[in-house]
């Protein structure tokens, strides 16, 4: 059947927009879309193809999962070879580097350098045609690599088409980049494995590596992986002098390049931009573990030409290293606050990225067993994401035959309680609520700053008060006298006073505080927050149904099962009690029945406010079941006009949206708390 010219019309100006909004997003990370905007032209532009599947075409944003699974990966050449770095650990060694550079050259001027953060991913390389990705491969031995096109379309911040609003597209373009995969997101593939009983990563890159090179794209499609872009391979129809000058131009093209990346004359200047990368790095969602160092000029990167592995005019410019050796002295438990039962390292004390180290944990009984680890085993160690000693893997070749493999006792190392592990779970628990180590860390949970924040009880004194037997639950904390504190070690007049005074302070709480104190497994500050804008009072959650918790979005079937458990349990229900009856009162509760007042509203804001900051009216709006916009759309509910608005006004004139001023959305408001 023919399509329609206004239908073909209207899909091409999808695939712009959206490609438009994802350059937005992922390139520029400034979007000028709410989420729900972008949600209603992606499934626009589905319908539209479902209904004309002969419009479909392999750069639309529709197509990023398209391809069946594969037997196995095909080979593929690099046209232009992708070569290693050479590495520097030093200061010394990077100056040396700048001068072999001028030597060459004939040179005594400071040469201009790029520096970019040395990403700790999987190279790959991406093929564009006139403007659309046909091919993407592994790095593999830098000549050739393997072909992972299906995947590396599932990666959204991988564009289908180049964009060409700001730069003309070239016939050909070969560039190159790093696939990883950022900490936060690692930290949850990995405890949603655990909870599933599969083996875990051990750490972002190989998260990153083995996701890539998955046979199925759908599942690939499932992992959270990120690029950024850094170089090129071939490039037909458009020239380039410099490097600093491609990398910008990549990001007119949509590619995602890394935003700490700068350029800098003189190798004095890089040596302090590596340290200031070197101090930044904790705070990273990514891991890096170096500074590539590059010559800025392309003509003296071809004068200067390359060694039989590594190219004579960029330098990687390593961090510490963050992996040590040691040998695994014993292998004990940990008991947590849900009863969770954690294998723990210990280890004779070794340095490991300027820290010394000497215990690490091994997750639980099966990833044990994966690795082989064995008590007496020598051992690399690193610190994931820089901070959590975890073991890699054990070094076979050391073993003398002395070693034990570990075996999971049956019983609490503390309490004597027979552990129990449910089916489709890793982990082995304590089933006693009142074994010592889960009463600390649930006490110690309830009285931290994001609970009750009770100043000045920590856990070392939670742990005396727990043995001196002055409390045995969460409840007792409320009837501490001043004559037990003082019984303690390191209390005088004053500190006591202090402490009960918190104590007393505590009692005046907020509905997902006490929540979030209260310690039902899944329930994190977030989902507190969630659950106390939703139901208004403890009584209500309390008797909510499963359905009704799932409704709430951000809430899925696990977690609302938990919650229901957890209230349905005599003894959670007496704890409540207990609590209550020692005094402690939750502020704000909202008594009235029914839905959230601004529910299903939308609020789009302009201008500056001028009695409350910007984040504080969209909180507002979101407390009282609203919800904010970036953007004015068509189902915007009102624009809120503050003083010198912009664009947004005019267009909330044009589509007909409610306009009020400052004053009339706080009156809105306050009428409604």
């Amino acid at each position: 059947m023919t399509v329609p010219k206004e239908v073909l019309d209207r899909i091409q100006k999808l695939r712009d927009e959206i490609n438009y909004h994802n350059y937005r997003y992922y390139v520029l990370d400034a979007p000028v879309i709410s989420d729900e905007d972008y949600d209603a032209l992606v499934h626009e532009l589905k319908e539209l193809e479902e209904k004309y599947p002969e419009t479909i075409t392999p750069d639309s944003p529709t197509q990023r999962i398209g391809a069946p699974p594969s037997e196995k990966f095909r080979t593929v050449p690099h046209h232009v070879p992708m070569l290693s770095l050479d590495d520097a650990f030093t200061p010394a060694e990077v100056e040396e580097f700048d001068q072999r550079i001028k030597r060459f050259l004939g040179t005594s001027e400071e040469i201009e350098y790029t520096l970019e953060p040395k990403m700790d991913g999987l190279a790959v390389e991406l093929v564009y045609e006139n403007g659309m990705f046909t091919l993407g491969s592994t790095r593999g031995d830098g000549f050739n690599g393997e072909d992972v096109t299906a995947n590396l379309r599932t990666i959204p911040a991988i564009p289908l088409r180049l964009l060409s609003r700001h730069e003309p597209i070239p016939e050909l373009l070969e560039v190159r980049g790093e696939v990883y995969m950022e900490k936060t997101a690692f930290a949850r593939l990995n405890e949603e494995r655990s909870r599933q009983g599969l083996p875990l990563f051990a750490n972002p890159r190989n998260a990153a590596a083995g996701s890539l090179r998955q046979l199925d794209p759908a599942v690939t499609a499932r992992r959270p992986l990120q690029i950024f872009l850094y170089g090129a391979g071939r490039v037909s129809g458009h020239r380039f002098k410099t490097q600093w000058e491609m990398l910008q131009t990549f990001k007119k093209w949509g590619l995602r390049v890394n935003p700490l990346t700068k350029k800098d004359k003189g190798i004095k200047k890089a040596i302090r931009y590596h340290q200031k990368l070197t101090e930044m790095r904790p705070r990273l969602d990514y891991e890096i573990d170096g500074m590539v160092i590059k010559v800025n000029d392309l003509a003296l990167q071809e004068r200067l030409g390359a060694k039989a592995k590594s190219p004579r005019w960029a330098i990687a410019f390593k961090f510490e290293a963050a992996q040590g050796i040691t040998r695994i002295k014993d292998i004990i438990l940990s008991v947590g606050r849900t009863g969770a039962i954690t294998p723990v390292a210990v280890m004779e004390p070794v340095k490991v990225g300027g820290v010394t180290v000497s215990r690490a944990t091994l997750h639980n009984e099966d990833e044990i067993r994966r690795k082989d680890i064995r008590i007496g085993d020598w051992v690399i160690i690193r610190r994931a994401g820089d901070v959590i000693p975890e073991v890699v893997r054990p070094l076979e070749e050391r073993r003398t035959g002395r070693e034990r493999p570990f075996v999971m006792p049956e019983y609490c190392p503390v309490c004597g309680s027979r552990l129990v592990r449910k089916p489709g779970e890793a982990i082995y628990r304590c089933p006693n609520p009142d074994c010592f180590p889960r009463l600390a860390k649930r006490i110690a949970h309830f009285v931290s700053k994001a609970a009750m924040d009770i100043e000045g009880l920590g856990p070392r004194v939670v742990e005396q008060l727990i043995t001196a037997g002055i409390i045995r639950d969460v409840p007792d904390l409320y009837s501490i006298k001043k004559s037990d504190l003082l019984s303690l070690e390191g209390f005088a007049e004053k500190s006591a006073e202090n402490l009960l005074q918190a104590i007393e302070n505590s009692k005046h709480t907020t509905l997902s505080r006490f929540l979030f104190a209260l310690g039902i497994r899944h329930v994190g500050e977030v989902t507190a927050q969630l659950l106390s804008r939703r139901f208004k009072t403890l009584d209500r959650l309390m008797n909510a149904r499963r359905e009704d918790l799932e409704a709430i979005e951000g809430i899925g079937p696990e977690v609302a099962g938990s919650i229901v458990k957890w209230f349905s349990e005599e003894k959670n229900r007496n704890l409540i009690k207990r609590l209550l009856d020692a005094g402690i009162v939750i502020e704000g509760q909202d008594e009235r029945p029914g839905q959230l007042p601004l529910q299903g509203k939308s609020f789009v804001f302009t201008g500056s406010l001028s009695s409350l900051k910007r984040k504080e009216a969209k909180e507002l709006v979101k407390s009282l079941g609203g919800q904010v916009q970036s953007t004015v759309g068509k189902k915007t509910a009102f624009l809120v006009v503050g003083e010198r608005p912009g664009s947004k006004l005019a267009k909330a004139e044009k589509l007909g949206v409610k306009t009020i001023t400052e004053q009339e959305f706080l009156e809105m408001t306050r009428e409604k708390r």
